[in-house]
């Protein structure tokens, strides 16, 4: 019969210091550990990896040891589908630190089970209601005016610069040098404007090397679907090419958000592209908005320069 330590946390910003500290004895013993990191109470027990290495490795009579009953269940329904199981595999289950600390919560009798029941239903209140309260205060944020996520590193008319200085034979670690900033930053600047993966045959005249290029000698129309947010940004940071070609659009709803349908020459998609290239840097949804519009102008100069 063997002791078996569990340790989850939520995110990948917590850690399991205070567990570690209050199953400090099981530990120094050399009692073997299953982690689930960065896994969300929301997911069941029986469905994490971690504890379900822990389930298969287990033998009948070995003891499971959590510093808190938070960090294995969080939910009635949780618990009511873990006791069955820890059950008829023969396993106990014990708490370090907390009111239940000292009982086995896989004993088959129905004492235990209320006890374990009632729990799981305060800690299921408790996990509720941080997430109510952090809604609330993301909805408070929101309408005092603050910009929530990750402060933007480079504003618009910065990111304009790097990409044409990256266009112009500047390297990206001396771009980062020169703006003060990391590299993988203005990484995320030029891949927002397509500078790196969209080349500018379409704008080069064709050169006589004695190799056939098909280069189109005209920008002809391409009809794209530019992404709400960077419509939006556009709308107070772009020239008055882009913004034009904004207001003449078709909007398009989408769930909650929307989409513009621009019809216009590739080279003012690329526009668009370069003067939204600070949204590289901003909100992940941001990022992902630049990515699918970057992916759609790289498609059609794809297909224009190398025609089926």
């Amino acid at each position: 019969m063997a002791d078996l330590v569990y340790l989850r946390h939520s995110t990948d910003k917590q850690t399991d210091a205070r567990q570690r500290h209050a199953l400090t004895a099981l530990l120094a013993a050399g009692a073997p550990v299953y982690e689930d990191p960065a896994t969300s109470s929301r997911q069941l027990s029986l469905d994490r990896v971690g504890f379900t290495t822990l389930l298969h490795e287990a033998a009948v009579g070995d003891t499971i040891r959590i510093a808190y009953a938070a960090r294995l269940f969080r939910s009635v329904a949780d618990i009511l589908a873990l006791r069955p199981v820890l059950i008829r595999r023969g396993l106990h289950l014990r708490v370090e630190s907390g009111l239940l600390s000292g009982i086995d919560l896989a004993s088959d009798d129905p004492g235990t089970k209320m006890m374990v029941s009632v729990l799981a239903a305060v800690l299921e209140f408790q996990r509720d209601m941080i997430s109510e309260n952090t809604r609330e205060g993301v909805a408070a944020a929101k309408a005092a005016g603050k910009t929530l996520g990750r402060p933007v590193a480079i504003d618009p008319n910065k990111a304009a610069t790097i990409v044409e200085e990256y266009r112009q034979g500047a390297a990206i670690k001396a771009l980062a040098r020169k703006h003060q900033v990391a590299p993988k930053t203005i990484r995320r600047v030029l891949d927002a404007a397509g500078a790196r993966n969209l080349p500018n045959q379409l704008d080069a005249p064709p050169t006589d090397t004695g190799e056939q290029h098909r280069v189109p000698a005209l920008d002809p129309d391409a009809t794209l679907d530019l992404p709400g947010l960077l419509a939006d940004h556009l709308r107070t940071t772009g020239d008055e090419t882009v913004r034009q070609t904004l207001a003449s659009g078709q909007t398009i709803r989408r769930g909650h958000g929307y989409s513009v349908r621009i019809t216009a020459p590739l080279a003012l998609h690329r526009a668009a592209l370069e003067q939204s290239a600070a949204l590289a840097d901003a909100s992940p949804t941001e990022r992902k908005a630049h990515r699918v519009y970057a992916a759609r102008v790289t498609a059609v100069q794809t297909t224009r320069l190398h025609p089926s």
